[in-house]
């Protein structure tokens, strides 16, 4: 656990960076610190591993006072990942990822193992360990990135606006994966950001900072549903406050049980049969025990011409939500990737699930208006963003 005790960072001149924090962390928390600029978010991030000194108060790390740690000392034990990522150009994918763990004296075999096991859960290829950092994509530097920081064992991993330079989708893509691992592993993080729709994905607590105070620390469904102040009301959107309206039931209770599937073995002869049968574009690809693999869509079948090639040969990677995805957070996926449907996975990559626009639209309209109460064209116009979603998601009511 991390504590703060009446924590504050004051720079010659008076400058208040950081007044008063009074905070818990606890074992296992992702925690997003956001606000606008010069809020104190950064400086109360940076506080945790001294790379800003504390004016006053106290930090705590499972009860001890991190002052009597050495500094260096305390950095090794801490995960760093930053906006710039970091990579030394110069070194391998490998020693990159290895560079923590051999100042501590790993031994090589130890060190190998690890490099290729945490290369796997990013979903790269054990062959990129020899590839430089140029050779590399934004996204898939920052996914190094990300586990370079994770490389210690560290239990305690600190993140500084680390997706803030890259698109859209690879943003969103990088944002799962990260809370994939953060469950998977049992880390602490804390983020920084100024990104409200990044703090409502991520995060187990928000903590909202103006002007270096705590304005708010809650859930982010409470944040959503009892905004502190309108500081916290304007950070937050007027489109946000309208979707804390929507169900913050997990997809479990709107999606599809029995997606329809296929095993690797499977070849795009039985492939495109079963879509016929099933009046389905698209299928998920499975091995015998319902791991989820590949996901393969009728224009993939329809490009390998009269070849019968199985669904190893030819499936895609697929994107899955796990099964505790909030729904607000799975329309927020369809909205910004505009993907027709996402498959719904439990803790062990079972496919367990579907959700689909047309389930997102039952819950919006459900969430939304009543029963008895006629979606009106001026009720329908007031979100713009909102209408464009519904419209998308009825076009493919049959997906």
């Amino acid at each position: 656990m991390i504590e703060f005790k009446n924590v504050s960072k004051i720079y010659p001149g008076n400058q208040v960076a950081a007044e008063d924090i009074n905070m818990q962390i606890e074992d296992g928390e992702f925690v997003c610190f956001i606000g606008t600029s010069g809020s104190g978010k950064t400086t109360c991030m940076r506080m945790i591993n001294r790379m800003n000194e504390p004016t006053n108060g106290d930090i705590l790390i499972d009860g001890k006072n991190i002052r009597d740690i050495n500094p260096v000392e305390l950095r090794r034990q801490i995960g760093y990942v930053i906006q710039q990522i970091g990579l030394m150009p110069h070194m391998t994918i490998y020693d990159n990822i290895i560079m923590v763990p051999k100042l501590l004296k790993w031994n090589e075999d130890k060190l190998r193992a690890l490099a290729e096991n945490l290369i796997q859960k990013v979903d790269l290829p054990i062959s990129y360990l020899e590839k430089y950092p140029s050779e590399l994509s934004g996204g898939q530097q920052q996914r190094i990135g990300v586990i370079r920081a994770l490389a210690a064992d560290q239990n305690i991993i600190l993140m500084d606006e680390p997706f803030g330079a890259l698109d859209p989708i690879t943003r969103d893509s990088l944002q799962q994966l990260v809370k994939r691992l953060q469950k998977e592993m049992g880390k602490t993080f804390v983020l920084v950001t100024h990104d409200m729709n990044e703090a409502l994905t991520l995060a187990d607590k928000i903590v909202i900072m103006d002007k270096g105070h705590i304005i708010q620390q809650d859930t982010p469904e409470n944040i959503l549903k009892y905004p502190a102040t309108d500081y916290v009301k304007e950070l937050l959107g007027e489109e946000k406050l309208n979707e804390a309206k929507t169900s913050y039931n997990t997809v479990e209770t709107i999606m599809i049980k029995k997606p329809v599937s296929i095993t690797e073995e499977g070849t795009a002869y039985e492939a495109i049969s079963l879509m016929r049968e099933k009046r389905v574009d698209t299928l998920f690809v499975t091995d015998d025990n319902n791991y989820l693999k590949g996901v393969v869509g009728i224009f993939d079948i329809g490009k390998v011409g009269r070849r019968n090639p199985t669904m190893r040969e030819i499936m895609k990677e697929p994107y899955a939500i796990l099964n505790d995805t909030k729904i607000i957070e799975a329309i927020h996926q369809f909205y910004v990737l505009q993907y027709k449907n996402l498959p719904v996975i439990d803790t062990d990559n079972k496919l367990i699930g579907l959700v689909t626009r047309a389930s997102i639209v039952d819950t919006i309209y459900t969430n939304l208006w009543s029963d008895d109460e006629e979606v009106t064209e001026e009720v329908f116009q007031e979100d713009d963003n909102l209408k464009q979603l519904i419209q998308e998601a009825q076009g493919d009511d049959n997906d």
